[in-house]
């Protein structure tokens, strides 16, 4: 029965297209900027900035993390399309999750394979969709080539016995740079809500929706990293939705443990940015956060959710968007 309040997931990610600018005119654009320009306040933030934007980790050199990840020009840290697209124009099988707060979930990807950020910066390098590497021994030995590589990993790693340039310290770089990638700063967090949002929150919390998507980020409770946060989804069986959105193909966290009781089973996503970051979805199948506000009621909660509910909810989770400093992409070393 406990089910009957869950509202499980995938109301977020990916959005943000590759050049997208402080006048799109997606949800939430009148506090898509703080005013403030990004700056490394460490030496492992810096080189974990650098290596971001490294195409030398993709086999032909044509992809970093930003190009799924987009956080140029305020952009909101995923793709605008239903998959990611890796070298050779392949199709990936699932949305691109926002880098944008990811600090704050207890584990990584939508199957929650990947303990924290830096185990997570570790799989797209050699995946052969992704950026196909063979290996990432290959991704390393382009780095040792640079002599400003040489440089930088020293400036992050001074104390470090040996060559510094090696794959763990690499990724604990990226993700010390990720770390910084936070938006706070919405009118939620300044209570500063319109009334409409303030009702929308009322709404949010009677419909059922906190049962999943609780605690400062909307996403689970706080956990150690490492440890998930999961619902089933869909936990309520449709078929028509099942014929129009294809939910099921995907069986999510079974397809990394094996684990029968895993199927079905997805990482609780944050809701900070939701209403920029379409479309939605571990498979990108819904474009507008309405209609993916009547899946969740329909396939989570069991209720047809009506239009005025649907509405406030909305006006709630735009108040989620935050503001986001300016980053530039850096020539490339």
């Amino acid at each position: 029965m406990k089910h009957l309040l869950f509202i499980s997931l995938m109301i977020i990610v990916a959005s943000c297209t590759r050049n997208q600018s402080d006048s799109d005119k997606k949800g939430g654009e009148e506090i898509a900027s703080n005013g403030e320009v990004w700056k490394a306040s460490s030496p492992k933030e810096k080189l974990g900035y650098h290596l971001y934007f490294e195409t030398r980790f993709s086999e032909d050199r044509s992809l970093s993390c930003n190009s799924c990840h987009d956080i140029t020009n305020r952009g909101n840290g995923a793709m605008d399309t239903p998959v990611a697209e890796g070298i050779n124009a392949q199709k990936g099988g699932r949305n691109s999750p926002t880098v944008w707060n990811a600090k704050f979930l207890s584990v990584q990807f939508w199957d929650g394979r990947a303990k924290d950020l830096a185990e997570q910066a570790k799989g797209p390098i050699i995946n052969p969709v992704e950026m196909g590497m063979t290996g990432h021994d290959a991704a390393i030995a382009r780095l040792k080539e640079v002599d400003e590589y040489k440089k930088l990993f020293k400036e992050a790693y001074p104390d470090y016995e040996g060559d510094p340039i090696n794959l763990e310290n690499a990724v604990g770089a990226i993700a010390a740079f990720e770390e910084t990638l936070t938006t706070l700063d919405t009118p939620y967090d300044s209570k500063s809500m319109s009334k409409e949002a303030q009702k929308g929150l009322e709404t949010f919390q009677e419909v059922g929706c906190v049962a999943c998507h609780s605690g400062d980020h909307f996403a689970g409770p706080n956990l150690p990293v490492g440890t998930g946060f999961y619902m089933k989804f869909p936990t309520y069986p449709n078929e028509e939705l099942e014929k129009k959105y294809g939910f099921k193909k995907d069986k999510g966290r079974f397809e990394a443990t094996g684990e029968e009781g895993h199927q079905h089973m997805w990482r609780v996503p944050t809701l900070r940015n939701v209403a920029v970051t379409g479309p939605y979805f571990h498979n990108g199948a819904v474009e507008d956060l309405e209609t993916a506000i009547r899946v969740m009621g329909k396939l989570q909660l069991d209720k047809d959710l009506s239009d005025e509910q649907v509405s406030s909810i909305k006006a709630f989770l735009t108040a989620l968007t935050g503001k986001k400093p300016l980053i530039k992409e850096p020539e490339q070393l």
